[in-house]
């Protein structure tokens, strides 16, 4: 079992930054392909970044491209979200995702194997 925790969620006005941190449990974190998704209300949830646990190659939606920057430490089996330059489009919950045993790239949102339970993302106008 594979328990995910988001932190560093919060109120931003447009332009600002803010950095999502999620702490995996589980010794093998280095071989888990991790994802950051969101839901905005009223809407399905989105991909927003991926980083596998081959080379460290991440993969982001259009949207974010740019802006947003994902990483992961290993050592202290944490993944990060840097967002810059937030527009009030990206406000939403933000989950990450552990997939525990994915090859070569990045899964589809339903091949995830564990969720966290989400951190809110406001920015104001």
């Amino acid at each position: 079992q594979v328990q995910l925790v988001e932190s560093g969620g919060g109120l931003v006005q447009a332009g600002g930054s803010l950095r999502l941190s999620c702490a995996a449990s589980g010794r093998a974190f280095s071989s888990y392909t991790m994802g950051w998704f969101r839901q905005a209300p009223g809407k399905e949830r989105e991909f927003v970044a991926a980083v596998t646990w081959t080379d460290g190659s991440t993969y982001y939606a259009d949207s974010v491209k740019g802006r947003f920057t994902m990483s992961r430490d290993n050592a202290k089996n944490t993944v990060y979200l840097q967002m810059n330059s937030l527009k009030p489009e990206d406000t939403a919950v933000y989950y990450c995702a552990a997939d525990v045993d994915y090859g070569l790239g990045y899964p589809p949102p339903d091949e995830y194997d564990y969720w966290g339970q989400g951190a809110q993302v406001t920015v104001s106008s």
